[in-house]
């Protein structure tokens, strides 16, 4: 059998849970990216100054990583990973329901700390078990799982934009002079990190306290249609479960008597459906969560090369992913600023071009993961980022080359996450902690970047955009050498007969045509 054929049957035999958990992801994608460009109604909603709104958008990023480190711990099975998905995408939905009755700033927080802990275990989870049912094939599913999330990405600014409030909701005699209004505009923009971004017309000004009274806004219809539009994900998810006999009625109950009809059709002696029903409630092998995966017990035997894998592939997409919010963070910034000095409507839709490129480019990895190794598409990629940076710093002053690089950066960072997964996993053997990891380690970077490039960017100037983005993307190079030399370094498996291998396991072959 070819290799499309086998990734055909492969989809085939598990098309319910593949198309669950994408869908899952279209869920964090929706949820991710609707913060930016509601900033202002929000603040109109909750009377908060910008410092205030700040800590929502914190909340929600550091209990994402945090729920992206504590996800391993639902993996154990079947029915637990189910559960936790189905718990996760309706806590978004009632996310979404609450959000416009949130009146206080600091109760706003709490419930987005929440959809934090319910997207960075999507994450973890959702990743995990791709990579267990596809394995050495899950790469083409990886990246179509990714491509959900910006699919998700772009829908909801688009959802929340006829709804957002025209009129300032603060006071009219509110003044400010033109550099308070660039810091407020470069706020909000850096706020609306993961979205096509907040358009401000520049005759607004914005008082630093918190405003005392709120203009009436209509988007809490967008939020309301987004709770809707995302609550098919957890029934789907539910359906999942009922269809595996995970729910509670189907798992203490055994099955009625069948007609003599559907009796003769049935395949399976009774004896293996228990077998099969009490195998989806037993622990998968191997750590848990994060802090599982750092027990000594699970690192008896194992060679250095395992622990410099798991290091230098979470170190590539600490830079990646870290890179992908900064630059969508701060574009905007660096295009207002000189020596360019776009308008910030044209400014605008660059974090839009963005966004829209990185969504193109999971969708064009979709055909070339079946093509192409993930090591390779990874070179590529990082190669990539460094010479885009590079052309971008030599024409710093070239308006058409800022917006033709920043389609050529989403093009490229684009599969990083996904191809770099499925690599590390596939040189692990599904034994280690690499998914746990990787997710950690990407949550971190995406952190830890952004406000290092915030401080550098305020403290050097606009060029110093640029400069972080070249260093970033040659440290991301390096990195990614030393996974190839730990990968060198690091012991085969035993080799497996061609006649022997199961489905799924010779996918080593799809990438020499």
């Amino acid at each position: 059998m070819g290799c499309d054929g086998r990734v055909s049957e492969l989809l085939r035999r598990h098309l319910q849970p593949t198309l669950t958990y994408w869908s899952v992801f279209f869920s964090f994608g929706l949820c991710i990216a609707f913060l930016g460009p509601t900033l202002l109604d929000l603040r109109c909603q909750t009377h908060s100054s910008l410092p205030q709104i700040s800590w929502v958008f914190f909340s929600q990023q550091l209990c994402l990583l945090l729920g992206s480190a504590l996800g391993g711990i639902f993996k154990r099975t079947l029915a637990q990973s189910l559960w936790a998905l189905f718990t996760s995408t309706l806590a978004i939905s009632l996310v979404f329901a609450v959000i416009p009755f949130c009146r206080d700033v600091k109760v706003l927080a709490l419930v987005m700390a929440l959809a934090g802990l319910a997207m960075g275990c999507i994450d973890t989870v959702a990743n995990m078990q791709l990579v267990r049912i596809y394995q050495k094939d899950s790469a083409i599913f990886l990246q179509v799982l990714h491509f959900f999330v910006g699919f998700g990405a772009l829908l909801s600014p688009l959802i929340a934009d006829p709804f957002l409030s025209e009129a300032s909701c603060f006071p009219a005699n509110s003044t400010g002079n033109a550099s308070s209004r660039s810091h407020l505009f470069h706020a909000a923009r850096v706020l609306g990190q993961h979205h096509a971004g907040v358009q401000l017309q520049p005759n607004q000004t914005f008082p630093g306290s918190a405003p005392k009274g709120g203009a009436e806004t209509h988007v809490s219809y967008a939020f309301w249609i987004m709770a809707l539009i995302n609550l098919p994900v957890p029934m789907a998810v539910l359906f999942l479960l009922s269809k595996e006999r995970l729910l509670t009625c189907y798992a203490q109950r055994k099955p009625l008597l069948l007609p003599a009809d559907e009796l003769a059709l049935e395949t399976r002696p009774p004896e293996k459906e228990e077998d099969s029903l009490s195998s989806k409630f037993q622990p998968y092998p191997g750590p848990e969560d994060l802090f599982s995966c750092c027990q000594r017990k699970n690192f008896r035997g194992a060679p250095c090369s395992f622990f410099a894998i798991h290091i230098t592939a979470a170190l590539v997409l600490f830079m990646t992913d870290g890179m992908t919010g900064a630059y969508s963070a701060f574009v905007y910034s660096y295009a207002v600023e000189k020596p360019l000095s776009v308008g910030h409507k044209v400014a605008g839709y660059l974090p839009s071009l963005f966004w829209g490129f990185v969504t193109l480019g999971r969708l064009i990895s979709i055909a070339v993961s079946s093509r192409m190794r993930p090591a390779t598409m990874v070179f590529v990629n990082l190669v990539g980022v460094v010479v885009t940076f590079l052309v971008l710093l030599i024409f710093s002053h070239n308006v058409i080359f800022l917006f033709s690089g920043t389609a050529s950066l989403g093009l490229f960072l684009s599969s990083t996450f996904p191809s770099v997964l499925a690599y590390t996993e596939d040189l692990l053997q599904y034994k280690g902690c690499a998914t746990t990891v990787l997710v950690t380690g990407a949550g971190i970077g995406e952190m830890a970047l952004q406000m290092l490039v915030g401080l550098i960017f305020q403290a050097q100037g606009s060029y110093s955009f640029l400069v972080c983005g070249v260093i970033f993307g040659c440290l991301a190079f390096t990195f990614y050498v030393l996974l190839l030399f730990s990968h060198r370094m690091h012991p085969g498996p035993p080799s497996v007969p061609t006649q022997d291998k199961p489905l799924g396991m010779e996918s080593s072959e799809c990438y020499q045509r």
